[in-house]
């Protein structure tokens, strides 16, 4: 079954536009749980308009299920994920200023980059995952990186769902399909929501997780989070 993994940066958003305590984090992490979600996901930028590194060590004590920091590996980033050893580590090709991660790894011209942060994450005891393109070779070409996951970018397929579903998820079948030949680990996520996330998780082999944030909490403001999160549980359920 693929695991769901709630990104709870916009909940963290919400907090800091009045500088308070409100929404809780660490109770909505809690909760998401409760309520049935597999993982606990955070993006920590440079600026921390949403997820700030104090947040880390606070939300590693309570999230029971699985813990997945993502970012762009600057020695700042790396040095406050080893703090806090989550259980994954998703690295992502962000650099600073940008709203939303938009684009895979070129893992060959930051191949040894990538070789010695990801031996570094691993030496500590952390999974890693490399934000990618739905690209056969971009999956081959991860495998020199030492990753043990991939998180295919799932933006281009969100935006072609509703015009051509099968179009929109044949390079993620395939990219999916060279991954399990090269033992990697598959999970993805952007702009998966609750109208194309069923149709993508029954035609993409191997899928091991969703992390999903923008569109959940979207959703929450109307139903509720525990009927939200259970909403996408059934997504990941549904068979085709």
């Amino acid at each position: 079954m693929t695991r769901l993994s709630v990104n709870i940066n916009k909940v963290a958003l919400i907090r800091n536009a009045r500088g308070e305590s409100r929404p809780d984090l660490r109770q909505f992490a809690i909760d998401c749980e409760r309520f049935g979600a597999q993982g606990i996901t955070v993006h920590p930028r440079p600026d921390q308009r949403h997820i700030r590194y104090s947040d880390l060590p606070i939300l590693k004590e309570v999230v029971t299920t699985e813990f997945n920091i993502e970012g762009y590996p600057s020695d700042k980033f790396i040095a406050e994920v080893l703090k806090v050893v989550p259980h994954q580590v998703t690295l992502v090709p962000d650099p600073p200023g940008v709203l939303t991660s938009s684009e895979g790894w070129d893992t060959i011209s930051h191949l040894e980059m990538l070789k010695e942060v990801i031996s570094r994450f691993q030496d500590a005891g952390i999974r890693v995952s490399l934000f990618l393109e739905a690209d056969t070779e971009a999956v081959q070409a991860s495998t020199e990186t030492g990753t043990d996951r991939i998180e295919f970018y799932t933006g281009h397929y969100a935006q072609m769902y509703t015009r051509n579903p099968a179009e929109a998820v044949s390079p993620h079948k395939e990219a999916a399909i060279m991954a399990q030949k090269c033992d990697l680990g598959i999970n993805a996520g952007h702009d998966l929501d609750l109208d194309n996330l069923a149709y993508y998780a029954n035609n993409v082999p191997g899928l091991a997780e969703v992390s999903i944030g923008h569109a959940l909490i979207s959703d929450a403001l109307y139903f509720g989070i525990q009927n939200t999160i259970g909403m996408y549980l059934h997504q990941l359920n549904k068979k085709s």
